[in-house]
């Protein structure tokens, strides 16, 4: 084949890549003087791939035969240079059509720096991006429109369980979030209402975690478009569980501090009422006594002034009792016997009128060893768990208290059982969340049982409650036996 117009010689010459002509038996015809000059003059008319490679047949990745096949241009990307100034080589082969059969093919090798040098910023953009991502603190998870997971970085895997390998693989977005947590998400960003179309501003939800478990986190995401198009969507999360704990910690404190405000005030109360009582007290004791030993009476006033007395000193006896449960002091962890102390709390209590139908069942381990505690706190405990039993009774009914030691001998064991109603099952996990009562309004805060839950937690004991609708409710306190804190 021969190409007698110059226009065209001049236009192949001026293309700044080799270009050549080859027949179907694979002779080079002709080639553009980029190519001559880069090669041999005498290359015309050569076997190319003997030539160029001296092999006896085609090379195997030549595009020619494939284009004599298919009849259509192929592209191939080759490692064999065509020259030493090249690592790597495109070469574009298309057919040349003469009534209908290929007459030749031509073969433009295509300069592949460019291409290469965008490739590897391509690469390093990329790289950059995904170390972007994966060191993120906050989770970030994408998913295409069928829920198939396209992100998931390595605080996402950190706060869910599953692993990058999991989610990319078997994980779907619906899986991700419990019940129609997916959904419910996607109806809030096609939504103008969270943030505007397209966009869900930062939102406290929950994800599920490998083991089943929930998971707060606080998640923003976003619809990723083509056009107008959704293909994508892509959340950013953190974890809540830590913030949620600091919270309840605080919380906790912050009952605490209440409630030493209160038995301060308690305390100051007791101390001006002592003050008040006992000096009138000390009068009529004394008085009484006087009057047994200077004046001869009958019998009956004898007895009667030893009553006097006797009341007397059991009014004296329950200032201080109470003075000595309202005493405000730092705490101070010492080795207490819990059987005093139930006794204490009960001296104080059972002559209310509440208890005046009830019967006080004790059964008090004799060889209890002594507790490490604060006793003014566990006062406060043992008071606030019976004042709970006596209301559910409706002052009519049984109160059995009971002490033993653990049979591994770590923990002292407190039993308060009452023959009330029982505690229905909604209403028992939640009876130590801090404000729930099932009291009327202005007949309690809901802080008793959560300052109790608190000081035990402090104490590094535990509470539990056992409870059957109608069957009365127990609640089984723990204590550890173990040597007490230094005091500061």
């Amino acid at each position: 084949m021969r190409c007698d117009c110059d226009y065209c010689c001049k236009a192949l010459d001026s293309i700044g890549r080799k270009l050549f002509i080859i027949s179907p038996d694979y002779r080079i015809l002709n080639a553009n003087s980029y190519a001559v000059r880069k090669n041999r003059p005498d290359l015309r008319g050569q076997l190319c791939h003997e030539y160029y490679h001296g092999l006896d047949a085609p090379c195997a990745k030549c595009p020619v035969p494939e284009v004599l096949q298919s009849r259509t241009t192929v592209v191939r990307r080759m490692k064999h240079p065509w020259s030493y100034e090249q690592d790597h080589l495109c070469l574009q082969a298309s057919p040349v059509f003469c009534e209908g059969e290929i007459d030749a093919v031509t073969v433009v090798d295509l300069d592949l720096t460019h291409l290469t040098l965008l490739e590897n910023e391509l690469r390093r953009s990329n790289a950059f991006l995904r170390n972007l991502i994966m060191s993120s603190v906050d989770g970030i998870i994408a998913a295409d429109m069928k829920g198939r997971i396209l992100i998931f970085n390595a605080a996402a895997s950190q706060i869910s369980g599953y692993t990058i390998e999991e989610a990319l693989t078997s994980l779907n977005i619906r899986g991700f979030y419990p019940g129609d947590g997916a959904r419910e998400i996607m109806r809030k960003l096609r939504s103008k209402d969270f943030g505007g179309e397209g966009k869900l501003q930062a939102t406290e939800v929950e994800c599920l975690a490998k083991d089943g478990s929930p998971v707060p986190i606080r998640l923003s995401a976003a619809i990723v478009y083509e056009g107008e198009q959704e293909v994508a969507t892509v959340g950013f999360f953190y974890d809540l569980r830590e913030r949620i704990e600091m919270e309840s910690r605080l919380q906790k404190t912050q009952l605490q501090l209440l409630q030493a405000e209160k038995m301060s005030s308690l305390g100051k109360l007791a101390a001006g009422v002592a003050h008040q009582l006992n000096n009138p007290l000390g009068g009529i004791t004394l008085y009484a006594q006087l009057m047994l030993e200077e004046y001869p009476l009958e019998e009956a006033a004898i007895q009667d002034l030893t009553r006097i007395i006797q009341d007397a000193e059991r009014c004296r006896n329950t200032v201080k009792e109470l003075l000595e449960f309202a005493r405000q002091t730092r705490q101070e962890i010492r080795f207490n016997d819990i059987n005093h102390a139930l006794t204490q709390t009960l001296f104080l209590l059972e002559n209310q009128t509440i208890f005046h139908n009830i019967e006080i069942v004790r059964d008090l381990a004799p060889d209890l060893p002594k507790v490490p505690s604060d006793i003014q706190q566990l006062n406060h405990v043992f008071m606030n768990i019976i004042l709970n039993a006596a209301e559910a009774m409706e002052g009519a009914g049984r109160l059995t208290i009971e002490t033993r030691a653990s049979p591994d001998g770590e923990r002292a064991l407190i039993r308060i059982s009452d023959t009330g109603p029982g505690i229905p099952a909604h209403v028992m996990k939640h009876i130590f969340d801090p404000f729930f009562t099932t009291k009327e309004q202005g007949k309690g805060t809901g802080l008793g049982l959560s300052v109790v839950y608190g000081i035990l937690e402090e104490h590094k004991g535990r509470i539990k409650v056992e409870s059957q609708p109608g069957q009365g409710a127990s609640f089984l306190i723990e204590l550890p036996l173990q040597r007490p804190m230094p005091s500061p």
